[in-house]
Formats: C-alpha cells, sequence, structure tokens
C-alpha cells in the first residue's frame, strides 16, 4: 500500500494518483465503521489551531474519537498556547510531539505545516497554512468529485471566487494537474484576487489546459463542476480592496438555470452570501455532501499514519 510512505501530509503534491485510488477506496470503508470500532485507542491527537475552524477541526477530532482514540486541544492556540507569550513554533511542536501520536496544525502563516513537521518526533498533517495550502480539503474535494460524478479524468472545472488567497483552490488544483487527465480549468474571479502565477506556472509544466475569465454565467454553461469560494475578508489589508471583491460572484437561480443537469456544485465553505440558500435544495449542490465527505477521509488519513505504524 504506498499511502504506507506517508510521514506526514504537508502538500497535496505528495499524492499520486495510486496514492489516491487508494485513498478513495480506505476512505469508502469508513464509512461503515462503528463508533465502538478501537482502532486507534491507545493513540492521541493533538489538534493546534490557530485559526478558526469548523468542519476541518471538528472531523478531525470526530474521525480520531469514532477510531477510539483520543483528542487533546486548545481552543485557540494563537491566544491559550504559550505562543501567547512569545514563544516561537518550533519550541511548541519539540515539547507537544512528545504528548501526543499525530499533531493536526492550522496556522496563519504559509509554510508554517513544513516548518512543524521539521522538528516534530510524530506526524504532521496541515489544517491550513494561512494563505498557503489545505492539502486535506483537496484530499476530500477529489474523493466528492470522484463519488459525485463517478471519475477524476475527463472534467471540466471552475474555480470561483477569492483565488489569491484561497489555500483551497490551491492545494486541488495541484491535486488535479498532478493525477487528473484530460481535464479543464477556468479561473473565475475579480482582478484584485485572481490565481497567482505560481499556480499557473505548474499548470503550465503539467501540460494542464487553463484560462481566465470574467463572466460566471458563461462559464457555468460548459463545466461539469463549478468550484465556488467566498471572499476572504480576513486576509485583505484593507476593508476598499475586499469591497472590490466581494457579492461579484454569486450562485443563485439563474447559475442554476444555464447549468448542465448533471453538473455539481462544490464549496469548501464556509460561505457568506456568495451561494444562495434557495440553491440547497438542488440536486446538484454537493456542498454539505462535501463537508461530510472530510470526516472519511481524514479517518483514512489518521488510520493510515497512525495504525500501521503501530
Amino acid at each position: 500500500m504506498k499511502l504506507l510512505s506517508l510521514k506526514n501530509v504537508i502538500s497535496s503534491e505528495q499524492f499520486d494518483r495510486e496514492m489516491l485510488e487508494e485513498l478513495f477506496e480506505l476512505s469508502d470503508k469508513m464509512r461503515s465503521i462503528s463508533i465502538k470500532d478501537k482502532t486507534l485507542h491507545s493513540k492521541i491527537m493533538i489538534s493546534l489551531f490557530y485559526e478558526p475552524s469548523t468542519r476541518t477541526r471538528f472531523s478531525f477530532e470526530s474521525a480520531m474519537i469514532k477510531m477510539g482514540g483520543t483528542v487533546i486541544t486548545t481552543e485557540n492556540a494563537a491566544q491559550f498556547s504559550s505562543g501567547a507569550k512569545g514563544e516561537n513554533l518550533e519550541d511548541t511542536i519539540r515539547v507537544i510531539s512528545g504528548y501526543g501520536d499525530v499533531i493536526v496544525i492550522r496556522h496563519y502563516i504559509e509554510g508554517a505545516a513544513h516548518i512543524a513537521s521539521e522538528v516534530s518526533t510524530i506526524p504532521v498533517i496541515n489544517a491550513g497554512d494561512g494563505a498557503g495550502e489545505h492539502p486535506t480539503q483537496s484530499l476530500l474535494d477529489i474523493y466528492t468529485i470522484y463519488k459525485e460524478i463517478k471519475k477524476i479524468d475527463n472534467f471540466s472545472i471552475a474555480m470561483v471566487g477569492d483565488l489569491a488567497n484561497g489555500r483551497t483552490v490551491r492545494s486541488l488544483t495541484k491535486l488535479i494537474a498532478k493525477n487528473c487527465k484530460n481535464v479543464e480549468i477556468i479561473f473565475v474571479s475579480p482582478d484584485n484576487v485572481k490565481m497567482k502565477d505560481d499556480i499557473k506556472n505548474f499548470l503550465r509544466e503539467k501540460n494542464i489546459s487553463f484560462r481566465e475569465e470574467r463572466e460566471l454565467k458563461k462559464v457555468a454553461k460548459e463545466v461539469d463542476i463549478i468550484y465556488q469560494t467566498r471572499i476572504q475578508r480576513e486576509r485583505f489589508k484593507s476593508i476598499e480592496e475586499y469591497e472590490k471583491a466581494r457579492g461579484i460572484y454569486i450562485i443563485d437561480k439563474e447559475i442554476l438555470d444555464v447549468m448542465k443537469d448533471n453538473s455539481i456544485i462544490m464549496h469548501p465553505l464556509p460561505r457568506v452570501d456568495e451561494i444562495a440558500l434557495t440553491v440547497d435544495h438542488d440536486k446538484r449542490a454537493a456542498y454539505f455532501r462535501q463537508a461530510h465527505n472530510g470526516l472519511f477521509v481524514r479517518m483514512a488519513l489518521l488510520k493510515v499514519l497512525l495504525e500501521e505504524k503501530s
């Protein structure tokens, strides 16, 4: 099993096609796991979140508990860990890696998870590092695509919204570029939050077809997947820049009416106003199913990192 080569989960680039197929199979098995399962009964997960989280944190903690493990955490590591006293991240990781078996870290600094993995004596999972990456989100995203459209090749996807600051779209784009065949990626965003050149250059290196568009309605007619994201207010240096970008792309009945019947809408959540509440009842709205898939994918990752290395 190639997944067993994983020692940390830091970037979506770590995963090749064989590993994805193994992950899909294992995630499917996690769907039927009993709450009484004791696979990880002697293991402790350290949940270290310096930024707010609902889905990522709760799904990781639920995943660990479902497999019989234990979770230790702090409500807000930026405020309640020794980081608030000025302790650097490396020292924090050196200490807490002696208290558990895996660290799940979210940090506001890009590259923080890699820094943590360099000094940790136990596996580190990147739960989001600033505007860098969110690899486990990209894994649950590609798993969702596999479950919803029954393939991970031969599709088109529109990445919509805050592409400059969106770590989810960065990770998913890398994962698709490395592992999916005959795909087209269309970037749809306001001018001040367009996809950064490093990702576009990565796509060119992988010979992945992509283009940039301004009109969502035009693109919605073409694609198999709309991957909508929110405009992230917390990533903007000024309210003026934020206001320039928000509210431009909204999925509502007008967009639904032009979409293909078998296409899907994804969103890493949370949403603000970029998907109308009325869309939730449409069969093509896959974002809540997507969020629930995160539990099974994260259970699979914890199993690989912990149980098989016992």
